[in-house]
């Protein structure tokens, strides 16, 4: 069977210094996916638009920023993610430079600055699978990461990834 994601970007929005990241705390619409999780900025692509482009949307769309300078860090194939159990496939970003101010929050819920090192702690609530990658978005290896993680029931059941 051919594999048709849903294709997305995912973006850390980093404030100046790089010690904090812009998530948005996903509480405002009761049945979202994600309600109770905090995320970063993004969603899915339009037909008209490159990954780049989406992630610059998704910027303004959600925190009424322009991205300054964008780094791709990688890509996550998640089959089974979706509420339904459709496919995804992310476009994980960092962004370290943006202009703008972001609002308080947005339709999804507060956005908030949240100090990188509670991320990568698990100290807020997160997706469970965000702890296998978040290392290689934040960490100082330059290389971009290529990873699988197939999720069943709402928990991830597996991870992989490349690096180049």
């Amino acid at each position: 069977m051919p594999y048709t994601p849903i294709i997305a970007t995912l973006g850390y929005v980093l404030a100046p210094g790089g010690k904090q990241v812009l998530m948005v705390h996903r509480n405002a619409r009761p049945g979202d996916q994600h309600l109770g999780k905090y995320n970063g900025l993004g969603g899915k692509l339009e037909p008209d638009e490159d990954v780049v482009a989406g992630m610059r949307r998704e910027l303004r769309e959600e925190a009424a920023i322009e991205a300054l300078e964008l780094t791709l860090r990688g890509t996550v194939s998640w089959p089974g993610f979706g509420k339904g159990g459709e496919d995804w496939l992310g476009f994980i970003f960092v962004i370290p430079r943006f202009s703008g101010q972001p609002p308080a929050a947005n339709a999804e819920g507060p956005l908030e600055w949240v100090p990188v090192e509670r991320l990568l702690h698990g100290e807020i609530p997160l997706w469970p699978g965000d702890r296998y990658f978040l290392p290689l978005v934040f960490g100082d290896d330059p290389r971009q990461f290529h990873g699988v993680m197939p999720y069943r029931d709402g928990q991830p059941v597996g991870w992989s990834y490349h690096l180049i």
